[in-house]
């Protein structure tokens, strides 16, 4: 039948093409996409197959290749370890730490330049998109460093001669699932991600990239960004939540936003723990220079920086926990350092704007002490347990700034001593003018003395230490320093005075002011400290700089006795007095009651007398 449209010789031509274009183009290509998906699918498997050694598999359900769309589909993909060559590789000390199982409902590989690859061997990918992955890793410490001899040809050199080079512009795993099992511990540890997602970009192999350190798996960027994760701790006791989490490779930085680590209700927790109960909240959560791949397949943690910002640390002391009887050095910082299996290096690790609060329930007093550390702000240098680093540096140092009670400035300054046996370390600061009164909110519950006056000009101390002995000197400028002691009154469920125990602290005890008159010499202590076995590390500095303070105030073992002397002789005299008032009043108590019957023996004797 003629084709009456084509009425002019360029619409034949134009036809003519177009139709050479379908015989040409369209039908091979379908023919391609039909036949060829099949071959794809079979040569995928093998190679992956073959490119692991046997030990993974993948299977999926369908294959499609669209050749002029650039475009490959694969669907309902399952990546899954063959459990027999593992045990092998296992047993021949080449197994992996990490086994990956994975499903994806839809991989697809777009903007392909199936020409490019065909007549320059160059494979361009424009987006990789992994659709609702659900990833599950299995951790297993098999070896701590590479067991296997590597090629010594690098991988563009492997590829070389069927490819000049791979190009994929983005990767992107989108809503993925991940489920993490670490067996490496005493108990399995399970932990389960959602709202997670991953973007690669720039991923090249070629002759150039091989040496470029810049990139990461040969991406120029590998970011991860979770949201909203909440689990709680194997003991049911705490609740943790991120808010936002996102790790990049180019900066090597991992930064969490939201971090809250929050503790069951008081009442609960003391119920089923004699542990101290914390409370953590943190605005901003970073690590820089992060090197994750060594954390990834070895537990090994290092980083230049780590960054606390703006947060609270509450610390609850249990009322229920018993006094430990073991040596409790091992919460000294330096020996838990040395005690930490996991092999880690942190430059420095900087805080900034925290609050640390310290709260203790007195069970005598019935009352709850508190502490405050506002605005806590410094730097930890050198944290590590790593055995190079520690033969140029063994010594850690830390330096703090903190506002004590929202108020003094106290300047702290810490070092340890990583090596030495003796685990020594020192710690110096200077606290500056402080109004005495803002710490009645501790020494009253917990010490039932009440300053009713004084200000603290500066204390000073510089002490050196190790795990059994505690050395150095404090120094306590102050003015007008007046107390009284207290009792629970539990009737007014408060405290009451006791006046005469008062009277002679003030009186006999404490030097009201330091120094004594201006231009005076002040008074300072040497400080030798033994530290009982069974002191924990804070305890235990708290106790040395206290042995120190007191003697500047006054109160030293000599004139404990002196006084505790005259308060029992006050007391042996009061309670005389006490005796005497009594008999006394049992004398007067007789004469009366003598008087009384003399009297009424005289009424019945006039009552008998018939003549009265």
């Amino acid at each position: 039948m003629p084709l009456k449209f084509l009425k002019h010789k360029w619409q034949k031509i134009s036809f003519i093409v177009l139709l050479s274009l379908f015989i040409l183009v369209l039908i091979p290509a379908f023919l391609l996409n039909r036949y060829w998906s099949p071959i794809l699918a079979d040569k995928v498997k093998t190679e992956l197959t073959k490119s692991t050694d046997g030990l993974y598999k993948v299977d999926f359900t369908n294959a499609e290749l669209h050749i002029l769309q650039g475009k490959i589909v694969l669907y309902d993909i399952k990546l899954r370890p063959d459990t027999t060559v593992y045990r092998n590789k296992k047993n021949l000390g080449l197994a992996p730490n990490n086994l990956y199982e994975l499903n994806v409902k839809k991989l697809v590989l777009s903007n392909i330049h199936p020409f490019t690859l065909y007549f320059k061997k160059k494979l361009h990918i424009g987006r990789i998109t992994l659709s609702a992955p659900d990833l599950q890793v299995s951790y297993q410490i098999n070896h701590t460093k590479d067991t296997v001899a590597k090629d010594s040809r690098n991988l563009w050199q492997k590829i070389s001669k069927t490819l000049k080079l791979i190009h994929v512009d983005e990767i992107y795993l989108n809503d993925v699932k991940l489920k993490y099992k670490d067996y490496s511990g005493p108990k399995l540890a399970v932990s389960e991600l959602k709202e997670m997602n991953l973007k690669a970009t720039d991923l090249l192999i070629d002759s150039a990239t091989q040496t470029d350190r810049s990139r990461l798996l040969y991406c120029s960027d590998i970011t991860t960004e979770l949201y909203n994760y909440t689990g709680r701790s194997a003991n049911g006791l705490y609740t943790y939540t991120v808010k936002s989490a996102k790790l990049s490779t180019k900066a090597s930085q991992l930064s969490v936003k939201g971090l809250v680590l929050q503790p069951v209700k008081p009442a609960a927790f003391f119920d089923n723990s004699k542990a101290d109960r914390f409370t953590f909240r943190l605005d901003t959560f970073q690590i820089n220079n992060f090197d994750f791949l060594s954390y990834h397949k070895y537990r090994s943690f290092n980083a230049a920086n780590v960054l606390l910002s703006k947060g609270v640390l509450a610390v609850y002391s249990n009322p229920n926990a018993k006094p430990k009887t073991d040596d409790r050095v091992i919460t000294f910082p330096h020996v838990a350092i040395k005690a930490v299996k996991t092999a880690f290096n942190i430059d420095t690790l900087t805080i900034r704007q925290l609050n640390v609060i310290y709260n203790e329930f007195n069970k005598n007093s019935r009352k709850t002490g508190v502490l405050t550390f506002n605005n806590t702000r410094g730097k930890f240098y050198n944290i590590t347990n790593n055995k190079d680093s520690l033969k140029s540096h063994p010594v850690a140092k830390v330096n703090l700034t903190t506002l004590f009670m929202e108020r003094g400035r106290l300047d702290l300054a810490f070092t340890f001593n990583l090596t030495d046996a003796a685990n020594s370390y020192s710690y110096k600061g200077h606290l500056g003018s402080f109004d005495l009164g803002r710490i009645n909110k501790a020494t009253m519950p917990l010490a039932m003395v009440k300053i009713t006056s004084g200000t603290v000009n500066s204390l000073d101390f510089n002490l050196h230490a190790t795990n059994k002995v505690t050395r150095g000197t404090v120094n306590l400028l102050y003015n007008d320093l007046n107390i009284n002691l207290l009792r629970a009154d539990t009737a007014k469920k408060g405290f009451s005075k006791k006046t005469i125990a008062s009277f002679f602290a003030n009186s006999m005890v404490i030097k009201h002011n330091n120094p004594d008159k201006p231009g005076t010499f002040p008074r300072s202590s040497a400080v030798v400290y033994t530290r009982p076995y069974n002191y924990p590390f804070f305890k235990t500095v708290w106790q040395a700089l206290l042995s120190g303070i007191k003697p500047c105030v006054g109160v030293g073992k000599a004139k404990k006795k002196e006084v505790i002397k005259k308060m029992s002789d006050q007391e042996l005299k009061k309670s005389r007095k006490k005796v005497e008032k009594v008999a006394r009043q049992k004398k007067r108590t007789e004469r009366q009651a003598n008087r009384k019957h003399k009297k009424m023996a005289k009424q019945r004797q006039k009552l008998s007398d018939p003549n009265g």
